[in-house]
Formats: C-alpha cells, structure tokens, sequence
C-alpha cells in the first residue's frame, strides 16, 4: 500500500505540532497546516507556546526541529518530510535550477512589451525587442549588485578576464547595469555599445571555454553570487544577447538604418 493509501485509510486526520508564540509563528508550521488541509486532510493543530514547551516537545520525540506531522499515529516528519510524504519535489542544498533565469526573462519581457505599448502602441515591435535585452541587463545586474562579493567568487571560477584581473570581477556588474540603463533610454551610445560588446564578447568566450571546451560544471553567476543555475547555455545567451544588442545600436554609426 502506498504512502499516501495509508494516509487515506487513516481517515485522513492528522497532528500537527507548530511553534505560534507572541513574538514569532514557525512560516513551516502555516506551510504544513496549509498542504494538510488543501490535500483534505482534518488537522489537528497543537500550538507550542514557549521555547520550554517547544525544547520538552523536541526532547520528548528525540528531534531537533519543528514544526512536526503525524499521521494516523505515524510521525511524518517537517515540512519537506510532508512533501515527500505526498509524492512532492523537495530540491537538494545544491540542486540546480533554471526557474530563477525563466522567471527574469518572462518578466523582462512582459515589461518590455507593457512599455512599448504605453510608447508606442504596438506590442510586438523592434522597440519591445531591444527594450526586453535592455531590461534584461538592468535586473541581471540588479541581482548582482545585490552582493557583489559573492558574485564576483563565483564569476572568478570561470571568465577568462577576470581570472587576470580580479577587480574585473567588481565591475562587471557595474559596467552592465550602466549599458542596460543607457540602453533602455537610448542615450550615450557611445558609452553604452561598447561596454555591452566588450563584457559580451568577454563573457561569451569565457563560458563557451569553461562549458564547452573545458568540459567544467559550474554553477552561473548571472542571477547573482548564490545562483543554483547550471553554468551554459543560459549563461552563454545572455552574453550573445549583449553583443547583439550592441551591434544592433552600433549600425547607424556605419549609416546603416533598419527601423524609423
């Protein structure tokens, strides 16, 4: 009989022993009350009240933390244990993921399609295409920004100019944010084009020889220093798209036009 049978033919009741106290609610003990009940169970839910009442529960059950879950006189285990208990994905401490980068390109581009219409009226433009990398950029190197340290240890792992100059690695996210900024205004091209090129085409080579040539798994550091996704493709794309962009705004330097 499966985990989730006997869960069923237990009358699907279940315990749940949660800290909610003055100063502080246990955010796991809401999250199990939350599954039990969307998953119909009837919960019986026993708030410990003090840190004494909540030390004599953990030593009374030989555990460490709480919230607890029990069902049909079974004990469960936390919240992730609950999730398991259902047949739910719980990632891994160092599990990769590419949920962070998805997330930021599909509000980019959400964002970039809501202010070519607010400008222009048209949705789907050339507008909403060069203001989509150019958002991009700002948010990639607004989650840089926001610990500089750690980005630039993970980014020491594998660009190739940073590994000969490490304040490289401190002005990445500087020098992006700039070009994404300028970009989205379309001011100071002459600025923002070549820093975009130049990072890009760094960046570009860089992980293609870690990824590609050297054959290196290596977590990305372009949503920031505690970045889980994988070092690659992604990363690879997000440099082509600065090079892109660049040249896309370099073109009427050479009296090249291709949109009004």
């Amino acid at each position: 009989m499966s985990t989730q049978t006997r869960s069923e033919a237990s009358g699907r009741s279940a315990r749940l022993y949660r800290m909610v106290m003055p100063g502080h609610v246990c955010p796991y003990g809401l999250k199990a009350l939350s599954l039990l009940k969307r998953r119909g169970f009837e919960v019986d839910d026993h708030h410990l009240k003090s840190r004494a009442e909540t030390d004599a529960f953990k030593e009374q059950h030989s555990i460490e933390t709480t919230p607890q879950v029990f069902i049909g006189g079974e004990r469960i285990g936390g919240y992730d244990a609950l999730r398991r208990h259902f047949g739910q994905h719980v990632p891994g401490p160092d599990e990769t993921s590419y949920r962070p980068v998805i997330a930021l390109f599909s509000m980019t581009a959400l964002m970039a399609l809501g202010a070519a219409y607010v400008v222009t009226g048209d949705v789907i433009s050339i507008r909403s295409a060069e203001w989509f990398i150019a958002f991009s950029m700002a948010v990639l190197a607004l989650l840089k920004l926001q610990d500089v340290e750690s980005f630039s240890t993970m980014f020491l792992n594998y660009d190739l100019l940073a590994k000969r100059w490490v304040p490289y690695s401190y002005v990445y996210p500087f020098a992006e944010g700039l070009a994404g900024v300028l970009m989205i205004a379309g001011a100071a091209t002459w600025l923002s084009v070549p820093v975009a090129l130049f990072i890009g085409t760094v960046g570009a080579f860089s992980v293609f020889k870690a990824v590609y040539l050297d054959k290196r798994e290596l977590k990305c550091a372009c949503v920031g220093g505690a970045s889980k996704v994988p070092l690659g493709f992604i990363s690879l794309t997000e440099n082509l798209m600065m090079v892109a962009m660049a040249v896309w705004m370099a073109l009427p330097w050479f009296g090249i036009t291709l949109h009004g």
